[in-house]
C-alpha cells in the first residue's frame, strides 16, 4: 500500500455542534463543549502526524448574531480551553496564532489570548491558528486599509502593489495557504473563511458533525486529498 503524504496545512470549518447538541437532546452549549474536546485530540493527533500547520475556524464575525446566551457560552469555553490550550502547547512544542479581530472579546479573554500567543512563540513545532472573530472579507478589507495607509504615506505606489504584499498584509502572514480545508457537517460552503487563501486550496465537505469527527475520519480526509492532483491552474503534463 503507498504510503500517504500528509499535507504541509490542514484547515477545518468546525461545524455541527449545534446539530449534534439538538440530535443528542442536550443544550447547544453541551454541543460546544463536545466540540472543543473534538478539537483537544484532533490537535494532539496533528501533532504526532507531524502536520506543520493546523488551522481551525473556530469563532466568525457572524457567529455575534447567535443568541447572547450562546455567545456567551461560547467566550466561557474560551476562558476555559485557552489556557489550558497554552499549558499543552509548552509540552507539544506548538506555536499558537490567532487570526482575526480579537479586540472584540470581553478584556479578560483579550488578555488570555496575549498570553497563549506570546508564550506559544518560542515553539517551533505544529503551528495551530484559531480563527477567533475572524471573517476572510473583514480579513481582506484590515489588508487594504494598511495598504492604503502606505499609499497615503507616499511609501507605497497602487500600481507597485502585488499579491505577495497582501498575503504579506494579512492576519495569516508567513503562514502557507491551505492544502486542503475541511468543513464537517456536510455543508459545502467557506462561508467566509480564508477567502484569500482558499484560491488553490482542495475543499472536502464530509457529512459527519464536528463532535463526531475522529482520527479515522481525518485519515480520509488526507487519503482523499492524496488522491487529488493539483494542477494550481495549470494542465496535466506541463512544465
Amino acid at each position: 500500500m503507498e504510503e500517504l503524504v500528509n499535507p504541509r496545512h490542514i484547515a477545518v470549518i468546525l461545524d455541527g455542534n449545534g446539530r449534534w447538541a439538538k440530535k443528542k437532546g442536550v443544550p447547544r452549549a453541551i454541543g460546544h463543549k463536545e466540540g472543543c474536546e473534538t478539537l483537544k485530540h484532533i490537535l494532539d493527533t496533528c501533532y504526532y502526524k507531524k502536520i506543520e500547520f493546523f488551522s481551525v475556524y473556530a469563532f466568525s464575525t457572524e457567529n455575534w448574531k447567535r443568541s447572547s446566551g450562546e455567545v456567551a457560552a461560547l467566550i466561557q469555553l474560551m476562558r476555559y480551553y485557552l489556557p489550558r490550550l497554552e499549558k499543552r502547547s509548552m509540552e507539544r512544542n506548538t506555536k499558537v496564532r490567532i487570526i482575526g479581530d480579537i479586540s472584540g472579546f470581553p478584556s479578560d479573554v483579550q488578555k488570555i489570548m496575549h498570553h497563549l500567543i506570546e508564550t506559544t512563540s518560542v515553539n517551533t513545532g505544529l503551528t495551530f491558528i484559531m480563527g477567533l472573530n475572524y471573517g476572510g472579507r473583514d480579513e481582506l478589507r484590515r489588508a487594504v486599509v494598511k495598504l492604503a495607509e502606505k499609499v497615503k504615506a507616499g511609501e507605497l505606489e497602487p500600481e507597485n502593489i502585488t499579491e505577495a504584499m497582501i498575503s504579506a498584509s494579512l492576519d495569516t502572514a508567513g503562514i502557507p495557504d491551505p492544502d486542503v480545508i475541511i468543513r464537517t457537517s456536510g455543508e459545502m460552503r467557506l462561508s467566509n473563511f480564508m477567502t484569500w487563501q482558499s484560491a488553490y486550496s482542495e475543499l472536502e465537505f464530509p457529512t459527519v458533525l464536528w463532535p463526531d469527527f475522529s482520527d479515522d475520519d481525518l485519515d480520509e480526509a488526507i487519503r482523499i486529498f492524496n488522491g487529488r492532483e493539483r494542477r494550481f491552474g495549470g494542465r496535466k503534463g506541463e512544465e
